[in-house]
């Protein structure tokens, strides 16, 4: 927390305020972090959400701003003097925000977004499996370039709005991509809607959820590459038991109508008992060719 105008503690109580009713991760930091401090954290007399912007209410008879550069910049506040502070917090991949009281800017505070468990090692795994990962993010650049670096990221999308997240997806679908997408928010659901494949963390809002065709149950991202080398491997047994099954019936059907009768002396007819139980065979053999993936290690 830095304050330009007044305490720390005061910049924090007014950032909580505004982020009270907010359900933004970066909102329950702040809050969790004003509890920390046992600051009192009264109700807004007033609360608007911005999309991609930040947060107003209004609290004391006062307006309080909490977000970007641009909502401070569309209601007319200066914040040049500023930009070196924030690009410095940026750089060390946190999310600086600003916070404003009656139009005039009274604080910065800034979150670091800390990385999900294993993240680098989901993102080594994807790679390893051939794939470019991307992050689509409404952080500045200079946030995003820092959290991509850490964990080996290829393409950052950044300061994209949650409503542009679906254009983000068509975009790359239109350079003849196939796109997997992983989100666990309510501004992730039209994105992981218009994906070739949406995946859900498991913990992750009830929108995201339904909107995605896999979830994954632990909540761990490592669980993406699993989940791809799952769907592969099922692909690959559909494939073998076709095969089998076609194999199978194309040489036992024949033989079973007769074919070899006139082929054979003494002439051979297939007994009937004998033809059930090569067909429960069939059966087996690819019920126990399915089962063998139990025992591969994702």
């Amino acid at each position: 927390v830095i304050a330009i105008k007044g305490t720390e503690a005061e910049i924090l109580k007014l950032a909580a305020i505004a982020e009270k009713g907010s359900e933004h991760p970066l909102g329950e930091a702040i809050l969790k972090g004003a509890k920390e401090r046992g600051i009192e954290i009264p109700d807004a007399e007033s609360f608007k959400a911005i999309p991609g912007r930040g947060i107003e209410v209004k609290s004391g008879g006062k307006r309080v701003l909490v977000g970007t550069r641009k909502l401070m910049t569309e209601n007319n506040m200066d914040i040049k003097s500023l930009n070196s502070r924030m690009e410095e917090l940026e750089t060390q991949g946190k999310t600086a925000m600003l916070v404003s009281s009656d139009n005039e800017i009274v604080g910065i505070i800034a979150v670091a977004d800390t990385l999900k468990e294993h993240s680098k090692e989901a993102v080594n795994e994807l790679h390893k499996m051939g794939f470019t990962v991307a992050m689509i993010t409404g952080d500045n650049r200079r946030t995003a370039d820092a959290i991509a670096k850490q964990v080996g990221i290829d393409i950052v999308l950044s300061e994209v709005l949650p409503e542009e997240k679906a254009t983000q997806i068509k975009k790359l679908q239109a350079e003849g991509k196939k796109v997997a997408m992983v989100g666990d928010g309510i501004n992730d659901a039209p994105a992981l809607m218009q994906s070739d494949v949406g995946i859900a963390i498991g913990s992750g809002t009830d929108v995201a959820i339904e909107s995605a065709q896999i979830v994954l149950i632990k909540s761990d991202v490592r669980d993406v590459a699993k989940a791809i080398r799952l769907s592969r491997l099922t692909l690959n047994k559909i494939k073998q038991n076709l095969f089998w099954a076609f194999f199978y019936n194309t040489v036992g059907i024949p033989i079973a109508a007769g074919i070899l009768y006139p082929l054979t002396n003494p002439p051979f007819l297939l007994n009937p008992a004998l033809a059930a139980a090569a067909m429960a065979t069939s059966s087996v053999s690819v019920t126990l060719n399915t089962l063998l993936m139990k025992r591969i290690k994702l």
